[in-house]
């Protein structure tokens, strides 16, 4: 049976099917004939954020069965092993009257295969053998961090004690910073304090374990950061001043952003003012600045998104949080494979649904970003419809909204070619065809030409002094 056959007849199965994660759930827990894991919680959280994006979860599984290795038999066994006889009898009639062996069942170890240190089971480029997957990985591999790493070469940052980053917060003092507290808000993995070393006003981000991160996993994110600050050094990255690995909290410390985020400008949080469509090029051109920065030197950083935008006091963008940044183990930009899916669903690509790592993926979320900055809206709103910002360019697309409705109308100073320009670019990065979008480097190209187009006649009054 050809693979369109085969797709074609998991297809007819499964749309018979009702598409409850019960249902599915067969399928994604069973194990491969020769014993191992087929799937991971990972995947079952890959299927959760399909659901969120209004698209078919069966339809991922199809896209996913269809492009393995595995046959038809193998899944009727599945099936029948689970007594949908049903479904198995679709997919092979004589399945019913002459039952096929048992599908071995799994064994009681743990399945998820997305533990820090299991590598050659977690990441591996396309393509490898599994003979190539043991060989020992670059330093820059795709390989993860290991937790017991510790980053002996601190590169001209400051180690310091959590006795003294307490001292310099407050203890940690849970008050807004507006109310004469420390807190400055949530960040990537932790809590974020305002301090004072040296004078300076720096920013504390206080790792802590969440709901589904585990304290080892963010050891991990703790050690990437580091590295990766050690190695890449940018005007559009942040600026690390130093990290506190002795007490219970891990906490790396930053330059202050005294604007915040991108995300909490363009909603003018605490009265801010809004962004004119200058400034917000600008940003835009810096963000992109820092994203090709980031891929000329082989690593993609997976959660971009204006929360991790971050704005000093000349409002010059510095991208943040890379906790989950992967760098390439052949030093180029080619796509990984990974079990564990990171990153804001509301940013994420198709492909980085199903575990890619690819600085494409990186770029379709900074199409999201440019939408915001053209729009003043949110990436997701619960009470909005539709609710991703994304669906929304499908609207535009298809002249059910204009886009002069889309464009924030609190900028004074925007200039509909230019604004045109923006949103065909930023369409052009959402493609759902990662191959046709393009590269970060021809996205600067055509953010610097915005810039330049706007000449200081069409500068209106200045609403972001």
């Amino acid at each position: 049976m050809n693979k369109e056959v085969h797709i074609k007849t998991i297809y007819t199965l499964c749309v018979t099917e009702d598409e409850q994660h019960n249902n599915i759930g067969y399928i994604y827990s069973e194990p491969q004939l020769w014993g191992e894991p087929r799937y991971s919680q990972q995947h079952l959280r890959r299927f959760e954020a399909v659901v969120l994006q209004g698209r078919s979860p069966t339809m991922e599984l199809l896209n996913d069965w269809g492009t393995s290795n595995s046959t038809v038999g193998e899944l009727v066994d599945i099936l029948m092993s689970h007594r949908l006889m049903a479904a198995a009898s679709i997919l092979l009639p004589d399945a019913i009257n002459n039952p096929r062996p048992a599908v071995p069942q799994p064994s009681d170890s743990p399945r998820d295969k997305e533990m820090i240190g299991n590598n050659d089971a977690a990441t591996r480029p396309l393509g490898r053998t599994e003979v190539q997957t043991k060989e020992q990985p670059p330093p820059d591999s795709t390989s993860e961090p290991q937790e017991d790493q510790d980053p002996n070469d601190t590169a001209g940052f400051l180690r310091l004690s959590f006795h003294e980053l307490k001292k310099i917060t407050g203890n940690f003092d849970e008050r807004p910073v507006g109310d004469g507290g420390s807190r400055l808000g949530e960040g990537g993995f932790g809590t974020v304090y305002k301090g004072l070393i040296n004078d300076k006003p720096v920013a504390v981000k206080k790792l802590h374990s969440m709901e589904d991160i585990s304290l080892k996993e963010l050891s991990v994110q703790f050690i990437q950061e580091v590295q990766t600050l050690m190695v890449l050094k940018h005007e559009n990255l942040v600026d690390m001043v130093g990290f506190s690995r002795d007490g219970h909290h891990p906490c790396l410390v930053y330059a202050y952003m005294s604007n915040g985020s991108l995300l909490d400008r363009l909603a003018c949080l605490d009265g801010s003012p809004p962004l004119s469509w200058h400034r917000r090029c600008l940003i835009a051109v810096g963000t992109a600045r820092g994203l090709d920065y980031l891929h000329s030197n082989h690593h993609v950083h997976r959660d971009v998104k204006s929360g991790n935008i971050l704005l000093n006091e000349l409002l010059v963008p510095k991208i943040s949080d890379f906790g989950l940044t992967r760098a390439s183990a052949t030093r180029s930009s080619s796509t990984v494979m990974t079990e564990r899916i990171v990153g804001t669903t509301a940013y994420m690509a198709n492909e980085a649904l199903r575990g890619e790592i690819t600085p494409k993926s990186d770029i379709y979320s900074f199409g999201v970003v440019l939408l915001e900055i053209l729009s003043g809206l949110p990436p997701v709103d619960e009470n909005r419809d539709p609710k991703f910002l994304m669906e929304m360019k499908d609207e535009i697309d298809e002249e059910e909204m204009a886009l002069e409705d889309f464009v924030d109308k609190r900028m004074t100073d925007w200039d509909l070619p230019l604004v045109e320009k923006t949103y065909f670019l930023a369409s052009d990065c959402l493609n759902d065809k990662k191959n046709k979008r393009p590269r970060m480097e021809e996205v600067l190209t055509e953010l610097e030409d915005v810039v330049k187009s706007i000449s200081l006649e069409q500068l209106g009054p200045k609403s972001d002094a």
